[in-house]
């Protein structure tokens, strides 16, 4: 939402409101479309084999996230810095020429709609992932997990208009961490239930497979930021 928002601006402050707004305005339909198509399908498949589904799925976006988080806190990749994107998105929207269609700058148009579908679209596939796991063990449903990520939305968009600016003093860099973090831990819980593992402790397995993957996570940390101060390489510079 953070990096959506960001994109936003910038389009807007360049461009003009009227394209970038329209821009997210379908970007956001686009999305409901998408998970109301997809939501009642997964609902339709076998509990086990949609564990091993959303597991391996979790484990993609966990690993990934983790593994960013994991060099950017050892030192060995640039922070996450949302300034520095929004001075490069600002710079392209302001070289970019004008062309109009349909009433709007079709370059500010495309540019909203690209950002807040791909990056919505990996958050519409975690809430549905994890609402259809919980509706299938009657735990939960995709209604409950999408009214966390609206609340999320709600309140990246309320900050976002009260400070007009992007939000470089949100801790995104520990916040893919831990969210990495999270997303291999289910990953690795429902995964391992789907091919029939027998957690001890139930879903009280949860907590010890967070443990292991955060203690494992900052003993990396640890040797990274180690190897950076023996071996210190060139300036690092800011990366998306």
């Amino acid at each position: 939402m953070v990096e959506a928002l960001t994109i936003i601006l910038a389009v807007g402050v360049t461009r003009g409101w009227r394209a970038a707004l329209v821009g997210m305005t379908c970007g956001i339909v686009a999305l409901a479309v998408i998970v109301g198509a997809l939501g009642p399908a997964l609902l339709l498949v076998p509990i086990n084999a949609l564990r091993v589904v959303v597991g391996t799925i979790l484990l993609i976006f966990g690993l990934q996230w983790l593994r960013k988080a994991i060099l950017r806190a050892g030192g060995h990749k640039a922070l996450h810095d949302e300034a520095a994107i929004y001075q490069r998105e600002l710079a392209e929207a302001q070289a970019a020429g004008r062309e109009v269609r349909i009433g709007l700058d079709w370059y500010g148009f495309t540019l909203s709609f690209k950002g807040v579908l791909l990056e919505g679209l990996e958050v519409a596939f975690i809430v549905l992932t994890f609402g259809s796991t919980a509706a299938a063990d009657g735990r939960g449903s995709i209604q409950l997990a999408a009214l966390g990520a609206a609340g999320a939305v709600v309140w990246v968009t309320a900050v976002g208009v009260a400070v007009h600016k992007p939000l470089s003093r949100v801790p995104e860099n520990w916040m893919k961490f831990a969210v990495g973090a999270m997303l291999t831990t289910f990953g690795t819980f429902w995964g391992g239930e789907g091919i029939g593992v027998i957690w001890p402790g139930s879903d009280g397995a949860i907590l010890a497979i967070l443990g292991f993957v955060l203690f494992a996570a900052l003993v990396m940390v640890t040797v990274l930021r180690k190897q950076r101060e023996q071996r210190p390489g060139p300036a690092l510079v800011h990366a998306a």
